[in-house]
């Protein structure tokens, strides 16, 4: 196995459900040239042949099917051949926009349902599927001043205040805003109407659902004062059908109808209209340790249902569900290209019992778990539990459910990379097989499931070893994951795979910090970090060496964002490691406090403090590595995406200049265009050279042995 594996990767990403449950549809993304396609793929679950939906040199995302099941809308970025990509360009708009497009189930040419002037960013079909709700941005920009063309900056930009940027984004120079877009089957070729927009104002819709009625929309927005620096989403309700007056009288006085004490992340309404699910946090401040759960508010407002008692609380639906919901998990073999849809679906059982299905992460899986509620209370009903045995080790990253159908989820399985499945009985039963042909063709890695005792308790960690090595101590590279609130899965990452084919062996443990072990597991890292964490890294390497598994003379470390951090701060602290490489990292939390795009905000929940005065300042540095930059021995490769706005290139350039002022030795890598998730989402031959770069640095420092694999050279330049 070498980094061109990459050109064969297949990824199995997201998916949809039809509402009849027979259909799913799924987004297969692979490498053409040097870049990625996408094209949509129906399943039949039945166990019918696969059938391609979409096609050409396009990449075709997010795919949900309409109420009736007769066709599938999705995103793309596809030329349209009737002139009005010229029209655009000529207008100041850029003709390479995402828009919404539609595709009959039983096949043809796909057609556009939208014309926005921008990039459509989401949409939801009405419950009748006589219209699409649309996401994206809405005129008139927020900073921009001056003229401004296709693909050309304006004049200047004028801040008043955070939230310009964004890490895969770049500028915001808009609000995100609601669109109303009728659909007409009939209309084969421009759309039915223009889309209405209905929200308006300073702020940006986050999430959005339709009301059961499809008279209304319900959405998430952070409307408040310090809302660009400490965003606290609420939930609020806006008409469908009315006018761009309407939109501005909306949001001069937005109506809210639920909120929790942290934030809501996400909100669904009832099938019957009765409720509405908030994912969110239910403690002020909405600290790491504080998991998101699932809350039911009535639709109406708190003041409209007596269950309720007029309280303004919305109701846990698993109050004592000490894990996330959400996929939680770290591992490039779910792409990472797309965002995951972790539910909630409303479901009915054989028994007529409702539930909510949702996915929840626990210890480094990723699993869909029922959450049974009377529907007339709202109040739980039992206990939620997972729909399928947690000991299969799947990490799942994308949801959907049928209302009496079947649950099925896009996600790894025992190493094994994401696959559609279904869940029945407690088990998995895969349905596609594209996205993990690529494993077949090469050995994968022996993993094993090890409990390390560490000072705060015993550490989950996944041990990555060569087939038939055997217990005989070997070159080891700890590998951080990012976060902290993340937790390494058990399906290993493209670089560990990697690393294994070379002879090393890969430890991954889940440290202090790690999402999916309960808050006790992540209150002690708050304000702590390179404590509590690096003690817990240094106690799975010595259980490692004792065991006579990793040869100590020959150890490196190895990290991303998170990790990145981890690895700067290790190797400043500590002579045990022969070689390192910390990837988008961070190396002065004052700064970066303000130069990362989520900086205040992060800070805030992590409890990193804040530059306000001496003290915040002297917190911030004492968690910051550049503190120990003159200790590093260590030979230290540094990679970063240009691009970066979540650890931006700035700071992680302070470490770089310290150590070669200090003539350490150190090698700096930037990859132009580059955003924070470069290794799994960026250009196919940057990743290739990236992932060559990390094996070449550790065979340099730490002497593998080679025997008859030797060690390639870089091949490619960023």
């Amino acid at each position: 196995m070498t980094p061109e594996v990459i050109r064969r990767q297949v990824v199995v990403e997201e998916h949809d459900l039809s509402s009849d449950g027979r259909l799913a549809v799924v987004v297969r993304r692979h490498v053409a040239r040097n870049g990625y396609v996408c094209h949509l793929w129906l399943v039949p679950l039945d166990g019918g042949p696969i059938r391609r939906l979409t096609g050409g040199p396009h990449r075709d995302r997010e795919p949900r099917f309409s109420p009736d099941g007769r066709w599938v809308a999705f995103r793309s970025a596809r030329p349209d051949g009737d002139g009005a990509d010229r029209a655009a360009g000529a207008a100041g708009h850029d003709p390479r926009r995402v828009q919404v497009f539609v595709v009959p189930v039983e096949g043809g040419e796909p057609r556009r349902l939208t014309r926005q002037p921008h990039d459509v960013d989401g949409f939801a079909w009405s419950p009748d599927g006589s219209a699409i709700a649309i996401l994206g941005p809405a005129d008139p920009p927020r900073f921009m001043v001056g003229q401004r063309r296709a693909g050309q900056e304006p004049l200047a930009r004028v801040i008043d205040r955070g939230g310009w940027r964004w890490d895969e984004t770049g500028k915001i120079d808009f609000w995100r805003h609601l669109f109303v877009q009728p659909f007409r089957p009939e209309a084969r070729e421009a759309p039915a109407a223009p889309a209405v927009q209905v929200t308006a104002g300073e702020f940006s819709v986050e999430s959005f659902d339709w009301d059961a009625d499809g008279r209304s929309l319900v959405f998430t927005a952070a409307i408040h004062d310090l809302a660009d620096l400490y965003p606290r989403p609420r939930v609020y309700r806006v008409s469908a059908d009315g006018s761009a007056a309407d939109a501005a009288e909306a949001a001069v006085r937005p109506v809210e109808v639920a909120a929790l004490r942290g934030l809501v992340d996400r909100v669904s309404a009832s099938p019957d209209g009765r409720w509405l699910v908030l994912t969110g946090v239910d403690v002020e401040g909405a600290p790491d340790w504080a998991a998101p759960g699932l809350f039911l508010a009535p639709a109406e407002g708190p003041a409209a249902s007596p269950e309720t008692g007029g309280s303004a609380r919305p109701r846990p639906l698993a109050p004592d569900l000490d894990l996330p919901v959400g996929a939680w998990v770290d591992s490039d073999l779910l792409g990472w290209d797309r965002p995951s849809r972790p539910g909630p679906f409303w479901t009915v059982d054989r028994d007529g019992r409702t539930a909510l299905v949702a996915l929840v992460s626990r210890g480094g899986r990723c699993d869909p778990w029922r959450f049974p509620l009377d529907p007339a209370t709202g109040r739980p009903i039992g206990q939620a539990a997972p729909l399928a045995d947690p000991a299969q080790d799947a990490a799942c990253w994308t949801l959907a459910a049928s209302a009496g159908g079947p649950v099925t989820v896009c996600g790894t399985l025992r190493g094994r990379a994401m696959e559609l499945m279904v869940v029945e009985g407690g088990r998995y039963r895969t349905q596609t097989r594209s996205g993990s042909a690529w494993q077949r063709r090469v050995r994968q890695p022996e993993l094993r499931n090890l409990w390390i005792a560490g000072p705060g308790g015993p550490i989950e960690t996944w041990l990555a070893s060569p087939t038939g090595a055997g217990d005989a101590p070997l070159p080891t590279v700890v590998d951080i994951h990012g976060g902290p609130l993340g937790a390494w899965a058990p399906a290993p990452s493209l670089e560990v795979q990697l690393l294994v084919a070379r002879g090393y062996r890969v430890a991954l443990p889940n440290i202090r910090g790690s999402a999916g072990y309960g808050a006790g597991w992540i209150r002690p890292h708050l304000g702590h970090w390179g404590e509590v964490d690096a003690d817990d890294v240094h106690a799975v390497l010595d259980r490692l060496v004792a065991a006579g598994l990793a040869d100590p003379a020959r150890l490196g470390a190895l990290g991303l964002s998170y990790g990145g951090f981890l690895v700067n701060w290790l190797v400043g602290t500590s002579d045990r490691f022969a070689a390192a490489v910390s990837e988008s990292g961070v190396t002065n939390q004052v700064a970066v406090w303000a130069n990362s795009d989520s900086g205040p905000d992060y800070n805030r929940r992590a409890g990193l403090g804040e530059p306000f005065d001496e003290a915040g300042v002297e917190r911030l540095w004492r968690q910051s590595p550049l503190r120990h930059v003159a200790n590093v021995r260590t030979p230290l490769l540094m990679l970063q995406g240009e691009a970066d706005l979540r650890c931006p290139p700035q700071d992680n350039e302070q470490f770089f200049l310290a150590l070669r002022a200090l003539g350490r030795t150190v090698e700096y890598v930037l990859y132009p265009g580059e955003y924070h998730v470069y290794q799994a989402t960026g250009r196919p031959d940057r990743r290739i050279d990236r992932m060559t770069r990390i094996l070449d640095w550790f065979d340099r420092y730490l002497e593998r042995q080679l025997g008859t694999s030797q060690a390639t050279s870089v091949s490619a330049s960023p």
